[in-house]
C-alpha cells in the first residue's frame, strides 16, 4: 500500500509542478482564464435591464455604449444579463453531463464485460445524433424553456464525457499499482475512490472546459430557434434572433451578442487546450 500511495503522491506532485511551469509559459491560458472569469462575474452580480422607451434604436454612444434595441433597452445591460443566463446554462449542463458520465464511464472501464458492451453501444446510439439535433429531440419532448434547454444540452453531451472517462478508467485499471492494491485485499469501492477517480478527473476537467463552449453554442442555437430561454429573458442566442429583422440598419442588436458568443467559445477552447497541456500525463515538453 505504501508503494501505491507513493506512486499517487509522485503523480500529484508532478502535476502541480507542470501546472505551475506551463501556466507561466502559456499566455493563451492566462487570456482564456481571464475571459472566463470575467464571464463568471454576472453569475454573482446579475446585470439589470435598463428600459428607455424613448430611446429605441440608439446606436452605440457614450450614453449607451452598445446602443439600444427595438424596445429602448440598453444593450450592454442586456448583454450582461445574457451572460448570466448563458453561463448558468453552461454550468448546469456541464455539471449534468459530468454527473451522468462519471459513474457510467468508471463502471464501464473498470468492470468491462457485458456492462461495458451494453453501455458503450448505448453511447454509440446517442452519439450517432449531432448534439444540436439530439437537443432538439429532447426539447420537443420536454417543451421549450431555459431549464429544459439545460437538461437537453447536458444529456446530449454526456456520451462524449462517458467515453473519455471510460478511456481513462481503462488506462488506470491496467496499472501495476491497481494490481498491488487488489493483492493486499483492497475492496473495489476503495480502489475506485482512492486510485481510479483521481486519475479520471484530469481528462474530465479538460473535456468539461471544451464542453462548456459546446454547451454555450448549443444553448445559444436553441435560444436563436426560440426553444431555449423565452423573451423577455436576455440570452445571447435569443438576442441575436431578435436583431435579425433589423440587421441592415441596427446591426448592433445582433452583432454584439454574436461577437460575445464567438469570443467566449474561443477563450474556452484556448483554456481547454492549455489545461490539456498541463494535465496530460503523457505530455513531454521541456520547461
Amino acid at each position: 500500500m505504501g508503494a501505491v500511495q507513493t506512486h499517487v503522491g509522485v503523480n500529484r506532485l508532478g502535476m502541480r509542478r507542470r501546472s505551475a511551469l506551463l501556466a507561466r509559459l502559456n499566455p493563451g491560458a492566462i487570456i482564456g482564464l481571464l475571459v472566463f472569469l470575467v464571464l463568471c462575474v454576472p453569475l454573482l452580480v446579475p446585470g439589470r435591464l435598463a428600459p428607455s422607451p424613448n430611446e429605441i434604436f440608439q446606436p452605440p454612444s457614450f450614453h449607451h455604449w452598445l446602443g439600444t434595441d427595438q424596445f429602448g433597452r440598453d444593450m450592454l445591460s442586456r448583454l450582461i444579463s445574457g451572460t448570466h443566463v448563458s453561463m448558468s446554462l453552461g454550468v448546469v449542463s456541464v455539471s449534468l453531463s459530468v454527473l451522468i458520465s462519471l459513474p457510467l464511464g468508471i463502471a464501464s472501464g473498470y468492470y468491462r464485460g457485458a456492462l461495458d458492451s451494453v453501455l458503450m453501444r448505448l453511447m454509440d446510439v446517442v452519439m450517432a445524433f449531432p448534439g444540436i439535433l439530439l437537443a432538439l429531440i429532447i426539447i420537443s419532448i420536454l417543451g421549450p424553456g431555459l431549464a429544459n434547454a439545460m437538461i437537453a444540452v447536458g444529456i446530449g453531451e454526456a456520451p462524449a464525457y462517458t467515453r473519455v472517462v471510460r478511456s481513462a478508467a481503462l488506462g488506470v485499471r491496467a496499472q501495476s499499482y491497481i494490481e498491488a492494491a487488489r493483492a493486499i485485499g483492497a475492496h473495489d469501492s476503495r480502489i475506485l475512490w482512492r486510485y481510479v477517480l483521481p486519475n479520471v478527473v484530469q481528462p474530465l476537467i479538460v473535456i468539461s472546459s471544451v464542453g462548456f463552449a459546446v454547451a454555450i453554442v448549443i444553448g445559444s442555437s436553441l435560444g436563436f430557434l426560440g426553444l431555449g430561454a423565452q423573451p423577455p429573458t436576455a440570452e445571447w442566442g435569443t438576442m441575436v434572433s431578435e436583431g435579425r429583422t433589423y440587421l441592415r440598419s441596427q446591426w448592433w442588436i445582433s452583432a454584439f451578442p454574436g461577437a460575445t458568443i464567438g469570443v467566449s467559445v474561443l477563450a474556452l477552447n484556448i483554456l481547454g487546450d492549455a489545461l490539456r497541456d498541463v494535465l496530460d500525463p503523457r505530455l513531454r515538453r521541456s520547461v
